[in-house]
């Protein structure tokens, strides 16, 4: 429940719960990670329509943009879903660690690249 609860909320922010979820249900409960990956797929439904319908109403969304999106990542979550199917659960995780780690990397970049930004503003603001 608490795991649900949890990647409902990461979900609906838009910053993929499945990511926490597929974690949590391989660290936590030991579940195998192609069934990790595909139950994330079924807790992935509900949780993003909530969130778009709840988007939409605050016109947070780019449905022109968002459409052209989805045909393709439909094309991709085929080609990825063979993949998956295909490769050895040990690789999977491995890859999916190494997602995580690529993710993490750009997030704390991303981070010290706003408070360099932030730092040099506050500085140029000084001197004016």
């Amino acid at each position: 429940m608490i795991i649900g609860i949890v990647s409902g909320i990461v979900s609906g922010t838009g910053m993929g719960g499945g990511t926490i979820l597929i974690f949590l249900l391989t660290f936590l409960y030991q579940v195998e990670q192609h069934v990790a990956q595909a139950t994330n797929l079924i807790f992935f439904i509900p949780t993003s329509l909530m969130a778009i319908i709840i988007n939409i109403k605050n016109k947070n969304v780019d449905l022109k943009l968002g459409t052209l999106i989805s045909v393709y990542g439909i094309l991709g979550a085929i080609i990825g879903a063979n993949i998956s199917i295909h490769t050895d659960v040990k690789n999977l995780r491995k890859y999916f660690g190494i997602f995580l780690i690529v993710v993490s990397l750009h997030e704390i970049y991303s981070i010290f690249k706003s408070y360099k930004k932030e730092k040099n503003d506050k500085n140029k603001s000084k001197i004016s």
